[in-house]
């Protein structure tokens, strides 16, 4: 009896994650003086763990790890088949010294987002080990520093360490690497306890319980059950700019402060810490919808109404788990009026860790840092002028799931811009990350279709230029190969770049075999 590798028959190009370990209870053991940070997290962790060992061993992966680009060959590791049909294999990269997550600053995100940033193009997701005290500040914090992000960063830990008997952590860190390997959601995320979070809207709510962090304001992402990873897409927040990857570093939280109001609290506690020298931004959080004391001629108005004046942001955010600040009592009214502007719906940790993004953009005013902090820019706030296009409700019959798919495939087909926004704008679901039956995306039929306005409209509206069809080819690659300049063009302007696979497949010559000559080839490529 011949056995057939299920992976081999199906001939599905298999998912590449990057486990990154800052440190954290995740990867610790017993000692004799307590939890200690222990090494070998892939052979004493992972290996042993039919989980996420399916015992192919398959061959090392690369990893870069200088900004120069200098890459090192590492042990890789792969799943056993998904519910998806789907394979993840997967290196980890541990850091040199690792971090202690209730000492994370500035530096400790920068290594972070530089390890992402240099690993990008060899990846199609990211997963992040990290400790829990802080787990919610570096989720917002990385949220911000990414821009144009098209794949994946998901964030986990544990309250338990892996090699303890009752733990949480293999959970945790499964669900994590599943989402990062089947999921094109291109977004920071933080993962516990089966729920996927928007990592800006994440706040810790337990010391111990394995349901640690909730999201007061939004629903999860995704939620895991025993069958499958049902994902919100309508809630994913996408990048509509047609822009590569980048990030900014330096989110110096030294020059911000967050301020708790409370029952008595003397004017001069809150003047002294906005006199503190370097603060350029302060947090005050405050209570129910918005509320401090003192009056519009009470001296905490004047004091902050001085601070304001001397280039200080103060953003206003509530101290429950949930809601939102607005004025709609006259306490609040009176801040809004001292200039402290309204944070709205966001965590104490998404707005610090953006505030201390926004004052890190290069001449960036203080005028203009506080109509910023009003504004969505990753997901972390609703809006409250915001209007929403909602597909009507009917009580008809729904259309079968592929129908508008298949229409739109048609108009892509015949160049007809006009009837794939019509399609677009009439379906309820997002269409523009759906496949077909050999994982053709919208985005992979535009990238060689008559059309290229098409392909520019559909990454206008956030779609996935990283996604993979049956073949394991991106839509850049179907550009180069069908000969079409323009589309190569609008595709590398928004972040698309070579898979690993297809970079292999043109050091071989099989590339340019279908192409129209070397020199789109090279322009795909640089």
């Amino acid at each position: 009896m011949v056995t057939v590798d299920p992976f081999t028959e199906l001939q599905l190009p298999e998912s590449r994650v990057l486990i990154v370990i800052t440190g954290g209870t995740i990867c610790m053991q017993r000692s004799e003086d307590g939890l200690v940070p222990a090494r070998g997290f892939l052979k004493s962790g992972l290996a042993p763990r039919p989980c996420f060992n399916d015992g192919s061993y398959p061959d090392p992966l690369e990893i870069a790890i200088d900004d120069k680009g200098t890459r090192k060959a590492v042990q890789s590791l792969r799943t056993p088949v998904s519910a998806y049909d789907r394979r993840v294999r997967y290196s980890v990269l541990e850091f040199d010294e690792l971090l202690d997550s209730s000492s994370i600053n500035a530096d400790g995100w920068d290594q972070i987002a530089k390890t992402i940033y240099r690993n990008y193009q060899l990846f199609d997701g990211f997963v992040v080990l990290h400790g829990t005290d802080s787990l919610a500040y570096t989720s917002s914090a990385l949220s911000f520093m990414f821009h144009n992000l098209g794949k994946p960063v998901i964030l986990t830990g544990s309250q338990a360490p892996m090699m303890q008997l009752q733990t949480d952590a293999q959970d945790n860190l499964l669900g994590a690497l599943i989402v990062a390997g089947h999921f094109m959601i291109p977004e920071v995320c933080l993962f516990f306890n089966f729920k996927l979070f928007r990592g800006n809207r994440t706040t810790k709510v337990s010391a111990d319980d394995f349901a640690a962090f909730n999201s007061p304001n939004l629903p999860p992402l995704a939620t895991i059950t025993s069958l499958r990873t049902n994902v919100s897409w309508p809630l994913v927040h996408r990048s509509r700019d047609m822009q590569a990857f980048s990030v900014q570093f330096r989110l110096n939280t030294a020059h911000v402060a967050c301020l708790r109001i409370f029952p008595g609290m003397k004017p001069e506690m809150v003047d002294a810490v906005l006199h503190l020298e370097g603060l350029r931004g302060l947090v005050l959080e405050t209570f129910g919808a918005g509320n401090a004391p003192g009056g519009a001629d009470g001296a905490m108005t004047r004091i902050l109404a001085d601070a304001v004046k001397r280039g200080i942001v103060i953003v206003n955010v509530t101290q429950c788990l949930s809601g939102s600040v607005s004025p709609l009592y006259a306490p609040a009214t009176i801040l809004g009026r001292a200039g402290v502007v309204f944070g709205l719906d966001m965590t104490s940790e998404a707005a610090l860790t953006k505030l201390a993004y926004l004052l890190a953009v290069p001449d960036a005013t203080p005028s203009e840092v506080a109509r910023q902090m009003s504004v969505s820019i990753r997901g972390e706030l609703t809006e409250a002028t915001r209007t929403h296009f909602e597909h009507p409700k009917t009580n008809g019959a729904l259309t079968p799931e592929l129908s508008s798919l298949t229409a739109l495939g048609y108009a892509i087909q015949d160049g007809d811009l006009a009837k794939t926004r019509d399609i677009i704008r009439g379906e309820a679901r997002w269409l523009l990350n759906d496949a077909d039956y050999n994982l053709n995306t919208p985005v992979h039929l535009a990238a060689t279709g008559p059309n290229v306005e098409i392909l520019r409209d559909f990454l206008g509206q956030g779609a996935s230029v990283h996604l993979r069809n049956r073949s394991g080819n991106t839509p850049l690659y179907l550009a180069a190969a069908a000969g079409l300049v323009d589309h190569v063009r609008v595709l590398k302007g928004a972040g698309a770049h070579l898979h690993s696979d297809e970079m292999t497949a043109l050091g071989d010559g099989e590339a340019t075999k279908a192409g129209d000559g070397r020199d789109i080839w090279k322009e795909a490529i640089g």
